[in-house]
C-alpha cells in the first residue's frame, strides 16, 4: 500500500486537472495524468504524465492495474470507476459526484441501457454542460476524498 494517497486522472477529457493540481499540491500528493496522447501538463516533480498507446481501455487498464486502497481516481468512465472501487480506491466524477459501491451497479446498468438505445438509433443526451458550480463541488469532493484517503493509509 502506498505511504500516502495518490491521485490518478483519466485525463483525455478531464475538465478539472487544474483543480486536482491545486488540491494535490496543498496535501503533497503524487498525481498521475494518464492519456492516450500528449497533453499540456504542469511540470512539477509530483506530477507524472503517462502517455499510453492509443486504443480502447489502454489508459483505463494502466490506471486500474495500479490503484489500490488510499488512491483516488478522477474519471467519467463508469467501468474504470468500477474496477478502481474493487481495488479499494475512491473514484470521483469531474462534477464531484463520487462513484460508490452502492451507486456503481445502477451506473453500469444505465450505461448499458444508453448503449443499447444508441445501437438502435435512438438519440440520447450527453451529460449536462460543465459549469462553475460543478468545479466548486469537485474541489469540495476531492478535499473530502483526500481526507478519507489519508485516514485509509494511516
Amino acid at each position: 500500500m502506498p505511504a500516502s494517497p495518490r491521485i490518478f486522472i483519466d485525463a483525455d477529457a478531464c475538465p478539472v486537472k487544474d483543480e486536482v493540481y491545486r488540491v494535490a499540491e496543498r496535501y503533497g500528493l503524487k498525481v498521475f495524468v494518464v492519456s492516450n496522447s500528449w497533453i499540456n501538463t504542469r511540470r512539477e516533480a509530483w506530477i507524472e504524465q503517462v502517455v499510453v498507446d492509443a486504443g480502447p481501455d489502454i489508459a483505463d487498464d494502466w490506471i486500474a492495474e495500479r490503484t489500490g486502497p488510499g488512491d483516488i481516481v478522477i474519471t467519467a468512465d463508469i467501468p474504470l470507476a468500477d474496477r478502481c472501487l474493487k481495488s479499494g480506491a475512491q473514484a470521483l466524477k469531474s462534477n464531484g459526484a463520487p462513484f460508490t459501491e452502492d451507486s456503481i451497479g445502477s451506473a453500469l446498468a444505465g450505461r448499458m441501457v444508453g448503449e443499447h438505445l444508441r445501437s438502435m438509433g435512438v438519440a440520447t443526451s450527453g451529460p449536462p454542460p460543465f459549469g462553475p458550480k460543478d468545479r466548486s463541488a469537485f474541489l469540495q469532493a476531492l478535499d473530502r476524498a483526500v481526507v478519507m484517503a489519508k485516514r485509509a493509509v494511516g
